[in-house]
């Protein structure tokens, strides 16, 4: 049975140890990268797939027969066309709880990053300012700190958990959203009440129709102007122009982002434009430490073995209308 990697590249910089996917299987073929146009001719003879952002399409699984598994390197798996691949009989696993001490750390990066003012004091010690200065230290711009301040949480899943953990351990206040749709569930706090008492807001939800757009100008008129949003789950959740208003306003004080709305995002989004030391924005990098990268494949691997063994393991059904 012939294995295609169709985006090796959008995880593996040459890093990673792939001997426990190669252990899989003896026939591998590894792409750094699959244009559109590259996939059908790809995985036209493969039994097992895997792909990271690659989309696969009906028509994909439509042109290979002997197409068996598909494993999607994340989580998400909205990049698989789950109706047609469960027609055809394929199996579809996806990767689970990897990089959450990756995401976690990388919420409290970015956050510390903000209320400690780190950015801007390596620069003044850069320019040599430090070297100048009447005193033994340098600051000219107020420091705060997480402790006793509240985190407002929305979706809390792995992720959200994880980060309420290390808030805790900074001694920070705590509180959970309820949820959007479903059965409130005790100990929850109202999202608008959420928004208008915490002082960080760190969102950990899936993007679905539902969220798209949830934090907007409404939301942003809402939050402490003292209040800091920091966003690793999805780009679409947020509103990037208002939240770019919303800074420009002074409606809040910073945010961080890993996370566009398109992404790799075009020179001329809102993010790339704001150029304020109180946005932070990396590339989407939360969950790529080179431990989390590493246990993805793992599990991938796993997921392979456990298909090649008649036990699918994180396997992904398609959603049902009204379910």
């Amino acid at each position: 049975m012939r294995a295609v990697f169709l985006d090796l590249d959008s995880l593996d910089p040459r890093d990673l140890d792939l001997a426990p996917l190669r252990g899989c299987l003896p026939d591998w073929q590894f792409h750094d990268h699959t244009r559109p146009e590259q996939v059908t001719a790809r995985i036209r003879h493969a039994g097992v797939l895997v792909t990271n952002k690659v989309c696969i399409t009906p028509e994909h699984i439509q042109a290979a027969p002997q197409l068996r598994l598909i494993c999607v390197a994340a989580t998400g798996t909205d990049n698989v066309a789950l109706d047609a691949a469960a027609r055809a009989g394929i199996v579809v696993s996806n990767a689970r709880d990897y990089a959450t001490a990756s995401v976690a750390e990388h919420v409290f990066a970015m956050l510390l990053t903000l209320v400690r003012q780190l950015d801007r004091y390596r620069e003044r010690v850069r320019h040599g300012d430090w070297t100048q200065s009447p005193h033994f230290c340098l600051f000219d711009r107020t420091i705060s700190e997480l402790s006793g301040k509240t985190l407002g949480i929305v979706g809390y899943g792995v992720l959200g958990k994880a980060v309420a953990k290390l808030a805790r351990a900074f001694s920070m206040q705590v509180q959970v959203a309820q949820r959007l749709h479903g059965s409130p569930l005790p100990g929850r706090t109202p999202l608008q009440e959420l928004l208008a008492g915490s002082d960080v807001i760190s969102l950990h939800c899936p993007l679905t129709d539902q969220t798209r757009g949830l934090i907007g100008a409404a939301e942003f008129a809402r939050m402490k102007n003292s209040a800091i949003l920091v966003n690793t789950a999805r780009g679409g959740i947020v509103d990037e122009q208002a939240l770019v208003n919303a800074l420009r306003d002074g409606r809040i004080a910073a945010a961080a982002v890993d996370v566009a709305q398109q992404e790799p995002p075009e020179a001329s989004s809102p993010l790339l434009g704001e150029h304020s030391p109180r946005l932070i924005v990396t590339p989407h990098i939360a969950w790529a430490s080179r431990a989390a990268r590493q246990k993805l494949l793992n599990e991938i691997s796993e997921n392979i073995t456990a298909f090649l063994h008649g036990r699918p393991r994180n396997t992904v059904q398609p959603v049902v209308e009204g379910q």
